[in-house]
C-alpha cells in the first residue's frame, strides 16, 4: 500500500549548506533527500539556492538527486563577496504550493522564516523545521520546540566528512 501523505519541502539551501559545512561535515544531498521522503513522507523538495553559471554541474546533479531547483539570481559585492539570499522565494513558494501538500518541512535555522512558521503551525501545515545545527540558530524558534529536528547526529546518515 501506497503512503498517500504528500508533504513538501523547502530548504534554505544557503544556511543548510553553511551550517552543516561549519559543524565539519559535508552533506550528501542525495542521501539527504532519501532521508526526507522515509522520514517526512516528503514528495517534493524545492531547493533555493542563488544561481551561478559555473556551478551547473552541480545544479543537474541536486535535479537527478529529486530536487526541484529555486534560482535566485546573485549580486557579486565589493571584495568579492556573493549574495543570493533567498528568504522571499523560500516563502512565495511555500504559500504557492500551499493547497498541494499536506504539510510543510522547512529546512533552515534562519529567524527571517519566523512568520512563515507561525503561520503554518496556526494553519496546522508544518510538519517539521529541520534546523541544521542546534548551537546555530535564531532564538525566535525557542517556543517550537514540539516541531524543531536538528540535523547534528545525522552525519552518518546524511554526510560524509
Amino acid at each position: 500500500m501506497k503512503n498517500s501523505i504528500n508533504n513538501f519541502a523547502f530548504i534554505d539551501n544557503q544556511n543548510l549548506y553553511l551550517s552543516i559545512k561549519n559543524m565539519g561535515w559535508i552533506l550528501d544531498f542525495k542521501r539527504f533527500r532519501i532521508y526526507l521522503r522515509d522520514k517526512y513522507n516528503v514528495k517534493k523538495a524545492f531547493l533555493f539556492i542563488g544561481y551561478i553559471q559555473k556551478n551547473q554541474v552541480l545544479y543537474t546533479k541536486l535535479q537527478q538527486s529529486g530536487y526541484i531547483l529555486v534560482f535566485k539570481p546573485i549580486l557579486y559585492l565589493p571584495k568579492g563577496k556573493i549574495k543570493g539570499n533567498v528568504d522571499a522565494e523560500l516563502v512565495l513558494q511555500t504559500m504557492i504550493e500551499y493547497y498541494n501538500y499536506d504539510k510543510a518541512i522547512i529546512v533552515t535555522g534562519d529567524g527571517d522564516f519566523f512568520c512563515l512558521i507561525e503561520y503554518l503551525i496556526k494553519q496546522n501545515k508544518l510538519e517539521k523545521l529541520i534546523i541544521p545545527n542546534r548551537y546555530s540558530y535564531s532564538s525566535l524558534y525557542k517556543n517550537h520546540q514540539e516541531y524543531i529536528s536538528f540535523m547534528n547526529s545525522l552525519n552518518k546518515k546524511v554526510g560524509y566528512k
